[in-house]
């Protein structure tokens, strides 16, 4: 059986939290709780128009005119009226008005609560009786406010699982969010050491080409200095011959000293280019050079480049070949050397570079490394020249070389013994620039057509024929101006 605080909750649940009244036609917003439909009514016009609307009890937001009218609340605000149960009083404080004893029961004819001694009245003496509790849960279950209070409970426990589930997200997406940020920080870290380690070799680098650099200046300054003594020593003895009597000039093997002469004149070639370089007087010590025929190495060549079938020819390709991954090939940068490789000597080829905005050639170590970025210095065994921007460049001192006329074709030439490799407008017949320093092991022709630049750099790079006879530098190398 039910108690009376029981009993007093169910009263409490009928009493409108407005008017704390009894419910009179309960009606219930979107949040669940009930209200007198004149007393709800009444609340919402004293908000204003445009202005939110919120519970009386729980302040969640709902609509004006969102009520649904609770038809089982209002059976069991009528009972609970029938009973005698006043609104904000509990029931030991209900006493009978005649004869102001406890209501303990519940006169089913009449419908009322009634006293002991009211039981024994000749009003309820022959009516049906029951104990105002049983009465009270026989209310409850014949207004299946226990079936009502089942999806309540329902409701409360989808709204906790709901509860749990987002507890769940929100730990599992800052877990998320902490292994992303540790993964970001990884990767910088392991990139501020890759920059840091670039740094030390290019620092490393540097000082090792300003070492050679500086050696390089200090021999070419003793060089300059030796011959400058020769030359002075020659004109003295020139000199001394022209005050000779005749008969006795006559009689000097002028060829002797002509041939010392002209050996003097090429070692001043072979130095600082801003010199004017003086051809070597017919019948003396000329200096040759032989023109090689060079091709293209197919098993270097970069699988975005496509290679002409007499392997003179080189142009960029639209689509990427399937090409062995052999170690001699470049790759990603599309270069390609030259198949024939030179420890010795003096050799000169051409290249025909027509109207390419972007184009690097010259020569390198065969032991360079092919795989990866590279970058085409001295220090790394590259000698090369290149067009980039509209610049031509040496990466080397100094950086943008002064070009007055454009070259369509480029002349490259090497004298292995002398540490230099010179290259050469053709078009203009003027001196681009020229490498100095120590060659060792093999060196191959260097070639690179570069990108497409969007379709404006799609011109090949063509090797020009050789010559039917090889011509001495006097005719090709040092008629260029410098």
């Amino acid at each position: 059986m039910a108690s009376p605080a029981t009993a007093g909750d169910i009263k409490d649940d009928a009493i409108c939290s407005i008017c704390l009244g009894y419910l009179t036609e309960p009606v219930t917003i979107a949040c669940g709780h009930n209200f007198c439909r004149a007393c709800i009514t009444q609340y919402c016009e004293q908000w204003g128009t445009g202005t939110p609307l919120t519970c009386p009890q729980c302040r969640a937001q709902f609509q004006k005119g969102e009520f649904k009218p609770n038809t089982q609340l209002n059976n069991i605000v009528q009972k609970l009226q029938q009973l005698g149960l006043k609104p904000g009083k509990g029931q030991k404080e209900k006493l009978c008005e005649r004869h102001e004893e406890r209501l303990k029961l519940f006169c089913e004819e009449d419908g009322e609560t009634i006293c002991l001694v009211c039981e024994k009245s000749r009003d309820h003496k022959s009516h049906t009786v029951v104990p105002i509790e049983e009465a009270a849960q026989e209310y409850k279950v014949g207004n299946k406010l226990q079936g009502a209070l089942g999806p309540l409970r329902k409701e409360l426990e989808k709204a906790l699982a709901l509860t749990s589930k987002e507890k769940k997200e929100t730990t599992e997406w800052q877990r998320k969010v902490k292994n992303k940020r540790e993964m970001i920080a990884d990767e910088f870290n392991k990139l501020h050491a890759l920059l840091r380690e670039e740094e030390q070799m290019l620092l490393q680098s540097l000082e090792e080409e300003e070492r050679e650099t500086l050696q390089r200046l200090q021999e070419n300054v003793t060089k300059l200095s030796q011959q400058s003594s020769s030359l002075q020593q020659l004109i003295t003895e020139l000199e001394e011959k022209c005050e000779q009597p005749v008969i006795e000039l006559l009689t000097v093997r002028w060829h002797q000293n002509s041939l010392s002469s002209s050996r003097i004149i090429t070692q001043i070639h072979r130095w600082p280019k801003t010199l004017c370089c003086i051809p070597p007087a017919p019948g003396t010590d000329s200096v040759t050079f032989s023109p090689v025929d060079v091709t293209l190495d197919p098993d270097t060549a970069n699988p975005w480049l496509n290679l002409s079938e007499d392997r003179k020819c080189v142009r960029l390709r639209s689509t990427r070949q399937d090409l062995p991954d052999n170690s001699e090939r470049f790759d990603p940068c599309v270069c390609v050397l030259g198949t024939e490789g030179f420890m010795g000597g003096r050799r000169y080829w051409e290249v025909e570079v027509g109207d390419k905005t972007r184009w690097a050639l010259g020569i390198c170590r065969k032991s360079v490394r092919r795989k990866g970025l590279i970058t085409p210095t001295p220090a790394d065994r590259y000698w090369v020249v290149w067009l980039s921007a509209g610049e031509y460049k040496a990466l080397t001192s100094p950086w943008v070389l002064p070009v007055s006329v454009r070259p369509s074709r480029v002349g490259i030439f090497l004298d292995y013994e002398a540490g230099e490799v010179s290259f050469y407008n053709v078009t203009d017949r003027s001196h681009l620039f020229t490498f100095i320093g120590t060659f060792s092991g093999t060196l191959r022709p260097f070639f690179c057509p570069s990108l497409s630049a969007g379709g404006k750099n799609v011109a090949p790079l063509i090797i020009c024929p050789v010559p039917a006879q090889a011509r001495a530098v006097p005719d090709s190398v040092t008629d260029f101006h410098y």
